[in-house]
């Protein structure tokens, strides 16, 4: 089997000489996750059985209550063009969500409903970011935060969080990263791609360095909320002197397996979300009706769906670390929350199968997709080039027939 085809720079686009792209284009990456699906999804449609890890998706179905209200919404007749902002009664729906279940005091006027998290995230980072402005990324961070800086003309600051803290920072990183340039951080918990979820302490200890820096606004990514294995969900906003600076990202997709329904929303200071508004008012206007009105029922139902969801996933992240942790020279941390694995690759880096030697963790999950019919995904994409992230978003069955091709394939270099 060859493959010098893995040293070319498969997620490069081939531009003409007479470009006629704008530069913005140019400077950004397509997101890894989808380029390695895509080509899971290729091998699949030519016969082979893939195991695809490479997606962050849930994979079991909306709950019904959900979808029956997205039924009634339709017979309702609610196909009009919706508030920019989102329905009124959604935007109190999720006003008391977050006073409900993260101490979180933002009024409706305070709420943005957006087509996606990805969609709220890129809105406040539009709304804040200027050219030349910081943003402070700790690593490993999820792929599209840095290019949605650099779209902006910011500068994305990395902070490198460590596989021996969990890769969480430190309160000292953090300080020794803010520059006078330094507008924003923006961060997860829990965290895709590492699933490490940032305690009440270890927050309260960075809140005491962003004190000092009362002009630095925090983008809080809490998508991942309620898939939390290690006690009740903390947000950064919760604590008293933050309620002010910190942009709160949330969403349907992951805790309520509504991916392609496709709603996220923002609280946040009045003025930014404002200013949100303005800005998709501009650009996609508002979400799909339909959907608001499925996130009316899934944000004021039950729960218990999403519950089973979680137990799961813990099920899957044992069985999948069971199965990794026999394999030699892989290193994994435990993530405490979402549905990933971010195995440390290092040891298997310059070895070789076939004549072709692995020099990256790019040319290691071409060929476990090659070799060993498992799609992940590179660390590069995620700002830590020596690891690969795998999802468990999958059946047990699954899990294990990934987790044993994984270490044949990883047996066999040399």
């Amino acid at each position: 089997m060859c493959f010098e085809w893995v040293r070319c720079p498969i997620f490069a686009v081939q531009f003409s000489k007479m470009d006629i792209l704008a530069q913005r284009v140019h400077v950004i990456n397509e997101p890894q996750t989808i380029a390695m699906s895509k080509m899971a999804r290729a091998l699949i449609e030519t016969g082979i059985d893939v195991v695809n890890l490479s997606l962050g998706e849930p994979d079991f179905d909306t709950p019904a209550h959900i979808k029956q209200a997205a039924k009634d919404a339709i017979d309702q007749n609610f196909t009009f063009y919706t508030p920019v902002a989102g329905y009124p009664e959604l935007r109190q729906a999720i006003s008391n969500k977050f006073l409900r279940d993260n101490n979180l005091h933002y009024a409706p006027d305070q709420i943005m409903v957006s087509t996606g998290a990805k969609h709220a995230i890129m809105n406040s980072i539009m709304a804040i970011i200027d050219p030349g402005e910081e943003v402070i990324i700790p690593t490993p961070y999820w792929v599209s935060y840095s290019e949605m800086v650099k779209l902006m003309g910011g500068k994305p600051v990395f902070i490198a969080g460590s596989l021996a803290n969990n890769y969480k920072i430190t309160p000292k990183q953090l300080e020794d990263c803010i520059t006078a340039k330094s507008k924003a951080f923006l961060f997860s918990s829990p965290c895709n791609p590492t699933g490490s979820v940032y305690s009440y302490s270890e927050l309260e200890a960075l809140v005491k360095v962003f004190d000092k820096y009362p002009e630095l606004f925090i983008i809080s990514d809490e998508i991942y909320e309620y898939i939390n294995f290690v006690g009740k969900h903390v947000s950064i906003g919760s604590f008293e002197s933050m309620k002010d600076r910190v942009i709160t990202i949330n969403g349907l997709s992951k805790g309520f397996s509504m991916t392609g329904w496709r709603l996220g929303y923002m609280g946040a200071p009045k003025q930014i979300a404002v200013a949100c508004e303005k800005i998709q008012g501009q650009y996609t206007s508002g979400a799909n009706s339909i959907t608001q009105k499925a996130a009316i029922a899934a944000i004021n139902g039950s729960l218990e769906p999403t519950y089973a969801m979680v137990e799961a996933f813990k099920r899957r992240r044992k069985l999948f670390l069971e199965g990794l942790q026999n394999i030699p020279g892989l290193l994994c941390n435990n993530p405490e929350g979402a549905f990933y694995i971010f195995p440390n690759i290092k040891s298997f880096l310059g070895k070789s199968f076939e004549g072709a030697q692995i020099n990256t963790s790019t040319e290691l999950c071409l060929y476990l997709l090659n070799k060993g019919h498992v799609s992940t995904v590179s660390g590069d994409a995620f700002g830590e080039p020596d690891c690969i992230r795998i999802s468990y978003a999958t059946s047990e069955e699954k899990i294990k027939i990934a987790a044993g091709r994984i270490e044949k394939a990883l047996a066999d270099l040399k």
